[in-house]
C-alpha cells in the first residue's frame, strides 16, 4: 500500500502546489476576500509556520467542476513548469459521479499524470475519494469510488507516493464536516483534512482531525425527510440540471493562485 506518512524534515519544504476540482479549490469554506479558503489553503498555512517569514510560496491551481482529463491538461503542465517542492493532486471524483463512468480507465490516466509529475517535483500527494456511506444518491455510487480508491492506492505504491485517505477519516462521516449542498465540506471538514494532510507530511499538528464530534440531539425521523426533501429540491436536482445541460460550476472560472507567490 501507498505509504501514508512520511517524516518531513522541519522547514523542508519551501514550495507548494495545489492541483484539483472543488475540493482542492476549496468551495464550501468562504474566505473574507471573497475566495474559498479551504484545505489546501490551510496546509500551506501548517508548511509556512515551518519557514522562516516570507520563505514560503504557494500555488493552488484547481478549479471547481474539473473533470480529470480537463486537471492533466491545464494544470498538470503548471505543476510541472513552477517545480515546487510538494504537490497535491486530488483528481477523477467528478468523473466517477457521472453515469457511465469507468474508474479503470480513469485510473489509468490518473497514474499517466502522476508519471510526469513525478518526474518534476519533490513530493507528490495523492488523494483517495471520501467514502460515501449513508450519503443521499451519491451512496449509490460508494462501490465505483472504492474501486478508483484502491487504483489510487495501487499507483501510490508503484511510484512511491504519500497518500491523503479521505476514506478513511471518520470525523468526516458527521453531517457537520459538509456544506450545506452536502457535496462540499464545511470549513470545519476543510480543516480536519488539512490536519490530516498536515499527518501524511509528518507535520506535528495543532489538533487530531479524527477528535470526536459534539453529541447531536435526536432527530425525529420526519425531520429528516423534511431536511432532505428540501436539499434534493434545492441543490440535487440543480446539480443534475447543470450535468444534463453540459454545464459546469466551473465555467469562466480561473485559478485562485496560479503562481507560486509568497503565503501572507
Amino acid at each position: 500500500m501507498g505509504d501514508d506518512s512520511r517524516t518531513n524534515k522541519t522547514g523542508a519544504i519551501g514550495s507548494y502546489a495545489a492541483i484539483g476540482d472543488s475540493f482542492t479549490e476549496g468551495v464550501g469554506d468562504p474566505g473574507p476576500d471573497g475566495n474559498f479558503v479551504g484545505w489546501a489553503d490551510r496546509l500551506a498555512v501548517l508548511l509556512s509556520d515551518r519557514r522562516p517569514e516570507h520563505d514560503f510560496r504557494y500555488a493552488n491551481l484547481a478549479v471547481r467542476g474539473r473533470l480529470l482529463d480537463q486537471i492533466v491538461a491545464e494544470q498538470v503542465p503548471r505543476a510541472v513548469e513552477l517545480a515546487p517542492d510538494l504537490v497535491t493532486f486530488c483528481a477523477g471524483g467528478n468523473d466517477i459521479l457521472r453515469p457511465g463512468s469507468d474508474p479503470d480507465a480513469a485510473a489509468e490516466r490518473f497514474e499517466a499524470a502522476v508519471v510526469d509529475l513525478k518526474a518534476a517535483v519533490g513530493t507528490l500527494v495523492v488523494t483517495t475519494g471520501f467514502d460515501t456511506r449513508g450519503t443521499p444518491v451519491l451512496g449509490l455510487l460508494r462501490g465505483k469510488i472504492a474501486t478508483y480508491n484502491l487504483h489510487v492506492r495501487a499507483i501510490a505504491d508503484r511510484h512511491g507516493c504519500p497518500v491523503l485517505d479521505l476514506w478513511s477519516l471518520r470525523s468526516v462521516q458527521d453531517r457537520r464536516a459538509w456544506d450545506a449542498d452536502r457535496l462540499h465540506l464545511s470549513p470545519e471538514g476543510h480543516t480536519r483534512v488539512a490536519l490530516r494532510a498536515g499527518q501524511v507530511l509528518g507535520l506535528d499538528v495543532p489538533a487530531d482531525p479524527d477528535q470526536a464530534w459534539p453529541p447531536l440531539p435526536a432527530r425525529a425521523p420526519g425531520e429528516v425527510r423534511r431536511d432532505n426533501i428540501q436539499w434534493a429540491r434545492e441543490y440535487l436536482v440543480p446539480w443534475i440540471g447543470r450535468r444534463l445541460r453540459g454545464e459546469s460550476s466551473g465555467d469562466n472560472v480561473e485559478a485562485k493562485r496560479p503562481d507560486l507567490l509568497p503565503l501572507d
